[in-house]
């Protein structure tokens, strides 16, 4: 099969310097850019930035908005499929078009000091299929925003390797293998079928992760909208997020005895039952972490259906007990079939186990080939004509981002990740420069089969005391910006799940002494001012 690489068609190569340099490359489809205004954002000297106003950009869309609400109701099976642990300038920082690492002449020109050897990193080209990465908490997130600078991600990283742990998937943990990668990129030649489906359906640049933490806080905005800690688990006025990174409570230690119900507020499946919309949140059974406190170490043990995880927290939601709903977790084996037979829920989930997660330092090869079958078994279904995939990751992993996020509430935006939409309604080689969120799927899903319904403790009739509808956000994007319903359904793009590589996006970073731009011993970091700001 022909790889269609539309933004990296290379007219012309010379030599610069001693590097390969493009000269020209083919245009890219891309939305209005975002508007939000700079003043919106944070100072420089915040660690986190400002408060945006509820507003909104007009719609670039180009059907009329009767027309998209009617569109929407083509979709009528949703699947989010959520891997593990990437920042979006990890996997795409050079993808032409999109907002990625800046740079001049194809060489970076941002870096963050590594406190340990006395010099700034620069962004670099990594071939590895296994990362390190760095750590992901949310004193993490803060170190690496480093009041707006964007050049914490190596002191976090000397920070946390001092630390011993035994498991990496836990927030302050990383096993560094060699030198420092976090401020490594890969493109095509790494993840080309990652490349490929952004080549031909839709590439989300501005998908930030919905809260500044690590995955269980994330994994519980994907299903909810909020992360929090319930003292009594069938009451949610008894939730607060005044520690929303370590969501749970002491009686967290008894979820292995039997007390799995640990989160009383509000979450999706207790809308979607109400509605009588069918779901299924299909596990990759395997390892995964299940700590039952904020420590650093512990004993890791098996991810399994009906077993709380990390990976996993619709066991500890009182609505999925008092629904009686465990059964909708389910084995990944289920998912194919149901792709197979035409028999797909409305609503899916999908996550990974440990070895196909990406998950620092699980094989990145591993993860694109279990993503790319996912996505082949929808595709070659009978139902493809009516499904719209959500790709993204968790968390960013500790992985430099250059882009500073914004600020709706007290839990976040956290950094970016990166973000696919594959459908058959998904326009072509299109990138979405919306600010977005994981609540922007929730959005979706509730625009589509719920008339609008948000989990809006004011409307959805389990009151819980959520700061924010996080649904109705001034600067959230509506993902039916991505999709173009007037267009006959195209036809599936089935990717062998063992790719060969693509080409090279920046050859000019992969040449020996053609790294950053000179910085000073010093260094110098990201330009303060958001990137939001800069394209404004």
């Amino acid at each position: 099969m022909t790889r269609l690489y539309p933004a990296i068609a290379v007219l012309l190569l010379i030599h610069v310097g001693g590097c390969v340099s493009h000269a020209a490359r083919s245009p890219i489809t891309t939305t209005a850019k975002a508007t939000a205004s700079a003043a919106s954002l944070a100072a420089p000297s915040s660690p986190v930035a400002a408060p945006v106003p509820a507003t909104r950009a007009p719609s670039a869309a180009s059907e009329s908005a009767s027309d998209a609400e009617e569109g929407i109701h083509k979709i009528a099976h949703v699947v989010i499929i959520m891997q593990e642990n990437r920042s979006f300038d990890d996997y795409f920082g050079t993808y032409p078009g999109a907002d990625g690492i800046p740079m001049r002449d194809h060489v970076p020109t941002v870096c963050a000091m590594d406190p340990r050897a006395g010099r700034c990193l620069p962004p670099y080209h990594n071939p590895k299929d296994e990362n390190s990465g760095g750590p992901h908490s949310m004193e993490a997130a803060l170190m690496d925003i480093d009041g707006g600078k964007m050049d914490g991600f190596v002191k976090a990283l000397r920070k946390s390797v001092s630390r011993v742990c035994e498991d990496p998937n836990l927030p302050n943990c990383v096993r560094l293998r060699g030198e420092p990668d976090v401020m490594g990129w890969h493109d095509a030649r790494e993840i080309p079928n990652y490349w490929e489906y952004a080549g031909n359906f839709v590439l989300q640049d501005h998908m930030f992760e919905p809260t500044m933490s690590w995955s269980l806080p994330s994994h519980l905005f994907m299903v909810s909208a909020w992360s929090a800690a319930c003292t009594d688990p069938q009451v949610p006025a008894s939730c607060n997020d005044k520690d929303a990174q370590f969501p749970w409570t002491k009686k967290h230690v008894l979820a292995d005895r039997g007390t799995t119900e640990l989160y009383a507020w509000t979450d999706l499946t207790y809308l979607l039952r109400k509605h009588r919309v069918s779901w299924a949140y299909y596990l990759s059974e395997g390892m995964a972490p299940d700590c039952a406190d904020d420590e650093v170490t512990c004993v890791r043990r098996g991810q399994r259906l009906h077993v709380p995880s990390i990976w996993n927290p619709l066991p500890n939601f009182a609505t999925v007990h008092n629904d009686h709903q465990l059964e909708n977790i389910r084995p990944l084996d289920n998912y194919f079939e149901a792709a197979n037979n035409g028999t797909l829920p409305a609503v899916s989930w999908i996550v990974p186990n440990d070895t196909v997660s990406e998950h620092g330092p699980a094989s990145i090869h591993a993860g694109e080939a279990y993503v790319t079958r996912l996505i082949n078994a929808a595709m070659q279904g009978p139902e493809w004509k009516s499904t719209a995939i959500f790709l993204a990751w968790d968390d960013w992993g500790g992985f430099y981002d250059h882009e500073l996020p914004p600020k709706v509430d007290g839990n976040g935006y956290g950094l970016r990740v990166p973000a696919l939409v594959i459908s058959p309604y998904a326009k072509q080689g299109f990138i979405d420069h919306q600010i977005l969120s994981f609540d922007a799927y929730l959005k979706f899903i509730e625009d589509d089969f719920l008339n609008g319904q948000r989990l809006d403790p004011k409307s959805d009739g389990r009151p819980d005391p959520r700061p924010t509808v996080r649904e109705d956000v001034g600067i959230l994007g509506n993902l039916v910006e991505d999709f173009d319903f007037s267009q006959p359904p195209r036809q599936p793009l089935v990717l062998e799940p063992d790719a060969q590589p693509g080409p090279a996006s920046e050859p000019c970073a992969i040449e020996k002494n053609c790294g950053a731009v000179p910085l000073g011993k010093e260094g110098k970091g990201a330009a303060s001012k958001p990137a939001h700001a800069r394209r404004a």
